[in-house]
């Protein structure tokens, strides 16, 4: 029976360990298929815990009847055990070192502190926008608000360099989420009603009683701030919280694509896991478009899912806008931060703005995506690319 001590701190041990290597980016974790296993012992956490508080205490019990020196061993090796725990809940659990706002304010551009040359997802909603900067939704991942009496779901992972947009609701009820891990690489979150696990990427719930449940996407674009006040000039600004100043305090390295970092830097290069690309899901066909090709021409016409579609990077090399195209016989080329028709009739050439309105009408705005090639391949892995490497494309 005194036996039972130690393999009960053995096993709190070994649990908690697994519980945090499953779900964090430690190594080799992000690359095994070990969601199930996760959210399984996630799952059993206060079964395993009590279990291992008995072995311990019939342990304990056991020796201190046998021998009353064995304190002297049991205490130490209870304090770094309780130590190991409320480490590895309290400072490695992911909503714990990346804590939610205290608050949540958004100003007027005449009142906004945020640098105007920083990233942003942007959303449009019945003529209201909302800016929400990288440097803010990349520490905290997720946060609440609400634009034209819509809530909206504000998300975005670092690992996989996207952001997304979801309603927060599932059968109409409204859901509260908590950042609980990350999974191949991509933020994963637990709604507080069924502990279902949710991922960012595409807003699929894949463990638990919802597993299948789709989050509705609410359309939206990155871009620099200045670009979407230029286009948003009434938008309102997420602001910094005070609280987290030292979190927000970041260079701009990777929203450049100048970081090297083993998570969250950027490979220069084609079709590296960690290049960028843009993608899109038009007419149940999914496509990646390299960012080096687009950033060399500055426009991409294509057909995808038997929808023309145009791909198009503003002159701050950061900033793109995919929408669909009037007709496979229009094509468009970039002009002064402007889509200008390629064809010489009519005469002048119609003219559409980065927001999709133009003399001829608006152009249908698409939902396009920055992402680390990595994170698109894996949640999209039908997807084609452009080009497809080793074949060159004409400009």
């Amino acid at each position: 029976m005194r036996r039972l001590f130690p393999v009960g701190l053995a096993l709190l041990v070994l649990f908690e360990c697994a519980n945090v290597y499953f779900i964090m980016p430690l190594p080799g974790s992000q690359r095994m298929r070990s969601l199930d296993a996760a959210y399984a012992l996630w799952s059993a956490r206060w079964l395993v815990r009590a279990l291992a508080a008995v072995l311990i205490g019939v342990g304990a019990w056991s020796q201190l009847r046998a021998r009353a020196a064995a304190l002297k061993f049991m205490l130490p090796a209870t304090a770094l055990v309780g130590a190991l725990v409320w480490y590895i809940n309290f400072r490695m659990a992911a909503d714990q070192m990346f804590r939610q706002p205290t608050v949540v304010r958004l100003v007027a551009a005449s009142e906004n502190t945020v640098a105007l040359d920083r990233l942003v997802v942007g959303i449009e909603r019945n003529g209201e926008a909302r800016a929400y900067p990288l440097q803010i939704i990349g520490y905290h991942h997720h946060l609440r608000d609400s634009i034209a009496g819509e809530e909206v779901l504000v998300t975005y992972c670092t690992v996989c360099r996207t952001g997304r947009v979801f309603t927060p609701l599932v059968q109409s009820e409204r859901q509260q989420f908590r950042l609980v891990g990350m999974d191949h690489f991509n933020a994963m979150l637990e709604d507080e009603a069924t502990g279902s696990w949710w991922r960012q990427a595409n807003g699929e719930a894949v463990v638990g009683p919802r597993k299948g449940t789709l989050l509705h996407e609410v359309p939206s674009r990155q871009v620099t701030l200045q670009r979407w006040l230029s286009l948003h000039p009434n938008s309102l600004v997420l602001q910094p919280d005070a609280t987290f100043a030292s979190e927000y305090a970041k260079d701009y390295a990777y929203e450049r694509g100048t970081s090297r970092k083993r998570l969250t830097g950027t490979d220069t290069t084609s079709w590296g896991d960690k290049s960028w690309v843009v993608g899109l899901t038009v007419g149940g066909q999914s496509r990646a478009y390299d960012w080096n090709h687009l950033e060399r021409d500055k426009v991409i016409n294509d057909m995808l899912g038997g929808t023309p579609i145009v791909i198009a990077l503003a002159s701050d090399s950061l900033s793109f806008f995919a929408f669909e195209r009037p007709d496979s016989a229009t094509t468009f080329r970039v002009e002064n931060d402007s889509l200008v028709t390629v064809s010489a009739l009519p005469d002048p050439a119609p003219r559409y703005a980065f927001n999709g309105r133009g003399s001829s009408g608006a152009l249908v705005p698409l939902v396009a995506s920055q992402e680390f090639w990595h994170s698109w391949r894996t949640f999209q892995p039908a997807t084609d690319q452009f080009p497809a490497p080793n074949r060159s494309v004409q400009p």
